[in-house]
């Protein structure tokens, strides 16, 4: 797994750097680079990561070997909420590599969430008859 993931890092870096970071002012390089911060933002959400300290934790322990420097957690942090609008073109910028990115259907996936489950919003409802067996064992509660 390890090397499948090293070259799925490498090809996220490669794409971030030719297509949406921006090139180097003059002055001090940073210790992390735009490109290595975004891949790293991406890669966090790509491995299922909600936290950043877990998410910190990991790197440090698993892919310190492909980037020069990894900053702390609240180095991490301070830059990721300073990259809003480059993480945004990121997006943007993979979901254009998708080839539906120019259909006029889009499918979204999401958590479903019980709506309207509460005992006076149900008998309320013009639908309360027609619901499935859920909605029933509510209106007799």
């Amino acid at each position: 797994m390890t090397s499948n993931l090293d070259a799925l890092l490498a090809a996220l870096y490669v794409f971030i750097d030719d297509h949406v970071a921006p090139r180097r002012r003059i002055g001090r390089p940073p210790k992390l680079t735009d490109s290595e911060l975004l891949c790293l933002a991406v890669a966090q959400v790509l491995l299922g990561f909600p936290s950043a300290r877990h998410w910190i934790r990991f790197a440090h322990a698993r892919l310190a070997h492909l980037f020069r420097y990894l900053p702390r957690q609240s180095a991490y942090n301070k830059r990721l909420n300073a990259a809003g609008p480059l993480i945004s073109h990121t997006i943007e910028m993979l979901a254009r590599q998708v080839p539906t990115w120019h259909d006029d259907l889009r499918l979204i996936d999401s958590t479903p969430l019980l709506c309207a489950a509460s005992r006076e919003t149900v008998k309320r409802s013009d639908l309360a008859g027609p619901l499935p067996d859920g909605s029933a064992r509510l209106k007799r509660r």
